[in-house]
């Protein structure tokens, strides 16, 4: 139990997809610029990575090893990954509308974002059993929406500071988004 616990310890913030791994940057930097959209976004995250973990494990598993097929690998990953986009774009758009418009163009991109496909390639990579795919799925989507709720705050609070022109808006962000990662950083050395 303790194992499983370091383990997911380590996928939130040790080894954190967004601040360690630099996936998914671009979701990152646009769903960040308020809170209520960047916990939205991240729940979300959370929910499409587990299942399109679940799903991708499974395909992989037993249809594209059984058939000797990996090289599809990629591109199965991604219609997976497109269709569950799909269902929790219909699942909020009918039951939290508000979220829904918040959320934008950046919820039809989960089906692109880098780090959603990048874990599940992890996943399969690593050759984690059923049990530890689900906890590094859920772990690193929690440590993508952790990031994500973490950096929205701080920009909320830039929002109110002067900043010089030339680093306005993304500027500030990415500069910002490097300190972060920076001071994630200081947990490699916990494992």
């Amino acid at each position: 139990m303790g194992d499983y616990i370091l383990f997911i310890f380590s996928t939130i913030l040790i080894n954190n997809i967004l601040l360690a791994q630099y996936l998914g940057n671009c979701p990152f930097l646009g769903t960040s610029k308020k809170m209520e959209t960047a916990v939205g976004m991240g729940m979300a995250v959370v929910f499409v990575l587990v299942m399109a973990g679940a799903s991708t494990w499974l395909v992989d598993t037993y249809i594209l090893q059984t058939f000797k097929i990996v090289y599809l690998r990629t591109i199965v990953f991604i219609l997976v990954i497109a269709s569950l986009v799909q269902f929790v774009e219909m699942f909020l758009k009918k039951s939290i509308p508000a979220l829904y418009t918040g959320l934008g163009i950046f919820l039809p991109l989960i089906t692109t974002n880098c780090a959603v496909l990048g874990v599940c390639l992890i996943n399969v990579q690593e050759e984690y059993s059923f049990l530890k795919m689900l906890l590094s799925s859920f772990g690193y989507s929690s440590g993508f929406g952790l990031a994500l709720v973490l950096f929205a705050g701080v920009r909320e609070r830039i929002l109110l500071a002067r900043v010089p022109r030339a680093l306005q808006d993304t500027s500030i962000g990415l500069v910002t988004a490097g300190l972060m990662s920076l001071t994630f950083l200081a947990f490699k050395g916990m494992v």
